[in-house]
């Protein structure tokens, strides 16, 4: 008796050794901070960069932040020009850069279907929402995600998608930051909970011009883009903001605006910028060729400061 007794002890050490080896929390030999990885989904194999925190593998409950790049960009160059990266090390935050689909053009040019822009993502009716959210559901099954906790941010065609994800993702999305771009979705936006929303723009930017109107960028030539503030009112009503369009700042340098008093206190924030252009403030230029940042406002600094109000109810 004493040896069976042995045997089924011996037998469930091992089911709870290997049981605990399959957990996400369980620390691997090996540690490993960025993720080239790829996800399959409609058929297509869509991509992705990851990036964990030096912090990680000491700590749980990370918020993730799903950072979009523009049109024409990818995963590597918005780390590089936005240097999110290095904000989300020191603060200690997970980050992903997801990658629009190629074109099938000579320049095989990456974008993202946010409605009515842009280019071959929209053309072939990518459906880039579904992309985004399997890949949070992949990210927080994988890693100390809480999925309570997921924001989304992104650079022009990639702010834009941050809009179509608040309103056709607002049970997984927490809050957006979009950047240097306007919301474009084909139907009325019905997010299912007030979306707390964080935009900065520049008054510089031609591409997109805050005012409305057709932009002079690759997308928006043949688009008439909806004026800021247009999209604030939606935004605004969505939200129930009792205080609309409040200006907390105005200066030289820039003019903050806030729709507060909102329905779970999901605000409404604005930075427009005198400096800069169709850029990422705060960061490096997306090209030889692109135009200069702004040295005003700090992108990162801000949304990091916007997001960590903010969790899913």
């Amino acid at each position: 008796m004493k040896k069976i007794s042995r045997l089924v002890l011996a037998s469930l050490t091992l089911s709870v050794f290997f049981l605990g080896a399959c957990s996400k929390d369980t620390e691997p030999e090996e540690k490993e901070y960025r993720v080239n990885g790829t996800l399959q989904v409609d058929g297509r194999e869509r991509t992705y960069l990851l990036n964990l925190p030096p912090t990680y593998y000491d700590g749980a409950g990370f918020s993730l932040v799903i950072a979009m790049h523009g049109g024409g960009g990818e995963a590597i160059q918005f780390e590089s020009s936005s240097k999110l990266t290095e904000k989300a090390n020191a603060a200690g935050f997970i980050v992903v850069y997801p990658e629009g689909v190629k074109s099938t053009g000579l320049l095989k040019v990456r974008t993202w279907n946010a409605g009515q822009c842009c280019d071959y993502a929209v053309n072939n009716n990518i459906d880039d929402v579904n992309f985004i959210s399997k890949l949070i559901d992949e990210l927080t099954a994988k890693y100390k995600i809480n999925p309570r906790k997921v924001f989304a941010t992104g650079h022009s065609n990639g702010g834009m998608m941050s809009y179509r994800l608040a309103c056709e993702l607002s049970g997984k999305i927490a809050a957006i930051a979009p950047n240097a771009c306007t919301m474009v979705v084909t139907r009325p936006c019905q997010s299912s909970r007030p979306v707390p929303v964080l935009h900065m723009h520049s008054e510089r930017d031609k591409n997109i011009p805050y005012q409305g109107g057709y932009g002079d960028g690759p997308g928006t030539t043949n688009l008439v883009l909806p004026s800021l503030d247009s999209v604030f009112n939606v935004w605004s009503t969505l939200n129930s903001c009792g205080k609309k369009g409040e200006i907390i700042t105005s200066n030289s340098d820039y003019t903050f605006k806030r729709w507060s008093a909102c329905n779970n206190t999901a605000n409404i924030e604005y930075y427009l910028t005198s400096d800069g252009g169709h850029s990422w403030p705060g960061g490096l230029p997306g090209s030889a060729m692109a135009d200069p940042t702004s040295t005003v406002i700090s992108a990162n600094d801000l949304l990091w400061e916007f997001f960590q109000r903010y969790q899913i109810p």
